[in-house]
């Protein structure tokens, strides 16, 4: 059992993202079957249409913003939960005037991302 602050946590950048960073609160070393993640977005960053081989399970934080999760749209609001099944296309896109944040809980699974022609 561990405990730590997520200041302590270093960010890092997403590559495939814009103007997103990621936090890996909980790794899989830490944790036997999840990991816990912590996203950002700045204002008018996101990440484009992907897939991944793992479910996700997020909460968002803060800010809002348009994600997409196969062929529906969501505006995500501070409070809101979202389920992305694994294999299902998904892109978030921040409209906000403020950070939008996030955090992911995923399985300590292999996970292959795959990116995909922008959708939104």
């Amino acid at each position: 059992m561990s405990v730590k602050h997520a200041r302590d946590v270093e960010k890092q950048i997403v590559k495939a993202g814009d103007k997103t960073t990621i936090q890996v609160l909980i790794s899989s070393q830490e944790g036997p079957n999840f990991a816990l993640r912590r996203f950002v977005m700045e204002p008018g960053g996101g990440m484009p249409n992907h897939t991944n081989t793992v479910e996700h399970e997020q909460y968002v934080l803060a800010g809002h913003a348009t994600i997409g999760i196969g062929t529906e749209t969501f505006d995500v609001y501070v409070g809101d939960v979202a389920f992305i099944p694994e294999g299902v296309p998904h892109w978030y896109q921040n409209t906000g005037e403020e950070n939008f944040e996030f955090l992911c809980i995923i399985p300590n699974k292999p996970d292959v991302i795959e990116i995909l022609e922008k959708e939104c």
